[in-house]
């Protein structure tokens, strides 16, 4: 079996789904492995260490897509990266369909791909391995953001997230209390920042309360108490998930001009669309602007920011499930592994995800139905 790396977007993202080592792996399982020239740079990963290890390093980036058989992505892919897909191919990488572009599914549709979102992956305890890396990264990464864009030469309020003697800390309102909303809390309560957190399971709630030592205040995500919250927050932090759809939109517009000049919001959700009402998607390059004097960072893919940490979480979680994809084949991997069936959510034409199929028109099938 043939796996294709194609390099990414760097202005979208820098991260590369394997390590050498893990390359090394899936090579000694059988696969051969081509890898467009520079892929690993932004996570400092030279051709030369995938070379030492076996892997073929590919000049086009055509060259991957026509070698393999399996493409193999971080970043969802783009009308012009599903175009250069061919007919039954594998794609696994992050896909977020719930917020693609209706061509994006109608080519993954026409060409019969199987395309595999590794966000929806689960393990053996139905445990999502592979968001659950790339959450706590984000998580753990919300602060250091918020820190940064606080200060005046970012336009902030000009304040330490900790406060100091004789000075109150920032107030950090989190919504959402999943894999994001505690790494960001955790941080948080490090700096010494008081940490508000919202969240509509009362027993996850009472979970980060005990964690944490009951050094968080928590609350109900209604909206009479979203409101409440970020008028005092100097950091509003959207950690809301449902998995595989869209984000439900908590906070108004009318809410975010209650906010204080200089505050900072960080939607980790815009991956899936954004719990903000203000809220649209940045880039690395230009992960921020401003509005109703709020600095708003919405950057889909915080990991890549911190491309080598992120290729080295994305290797743990992702391999074997693609040491298994090449040891067994495609069909017997989804037979006999219901944490990969339940990522696919294109195959042979048809939509594998009832809300997904439900949101662009077009015909849902179960997975088990369509594998001889």
């Amino acid at each position: 079996m043939n796996i294709g790396i194609p390099k990414e977007d760097p202005r979208r993202d820098r991260r590369i789904a394997l390590t050498p080592a893990a390359v090394h792996t899936l090579i000694s399982a059988g696969a051969n492995v081509f890898i467009e020239k520079d892929a690993g740079e932004g996570a400092h990963f030279t051709n030369q260490k995938f070379e030492e290890v076996g892997a073929k390093i590919a000049y086009t980036q055509d060259e991957v897509y026509k070698r393999a058989d399996i493409v193999l992505k971080v970043s969802p892919p783009s009308e012009t990266d599903v175009d250069k897909l061919l007919d039954s191919q594998i794609l696994i990488s992050a896909m977020h369909l719930a917020v693609a572009k209706p061509k994006v599914v109608e080519f993954l549709s026409t060409k019969k791909v199987c395309a595999v979102a590794i966000e929806l992956l689960e393990d053996e305890k139905g445990d999502m391995p592979v968001l659950s890396a790339m959450s706590e990264i984000a998580g753990l990464m919300c602060i250091q953001v918020a820190s940064r864009y606080l200060e005046n030469t970012n336009n902030g309020r000009g304040i330490l997230l900790g406060g100091l003697t004789g000075v109150a800390p920032a107030s950090v309102v989190i919504l959402g209390a999943g894999t994001v909303g505690r790494a960001a809390a955790r941080v948080a309560l490090g700096v010494g920042a008081q940490v508000v957190v919202l969240d509509k399971d009362l027993n996850r709630l009472r979970s980060l309360e005990q964690q944490f030592n009951y050094r968080i205040t928590t609350g109900l995500v209604n909206e009479y108490n979203i409101r409440k919250a970020i008028e005092y927050a100097d950091v509003l932090i959207g950690a809301v998930l449902i998995k595989g759809e869209k984000a439900p939109r908590l906070v108004t517009e009318n809410m975010v001009k209650l906010m204080k000049p200089g505050s900072v919001i960080i939607d980790v959700s815009i991956d899936q669309g954004g719990c903000i009402e203000t809220s649209r998607p940045t880039t690395l390059d230009n992960p921020v602007y401003i509005q109703h004097n709020v600095i708003h960072y919405c950057v889909p893919n915080m990991a890549a920011n911190v491309a080598r940490s992120a290729a080295f979480a994305l290797t743990n979680s992702l391999l074997p499930f693609l040491v298994e994809l090449v040891e067994n084949g495609l069909e017997k991997t989804i037979k006999e592994k219901i944490g990969f069936a339940k990522g696919i959510v294109m195959y042979d034409g048809f939509c594998t995800q009832e809300s997904i199929a439900k949101r662009f028109g077009i015909e849902y099938k179960n997975i088990n139905t369509l594998i001889k």
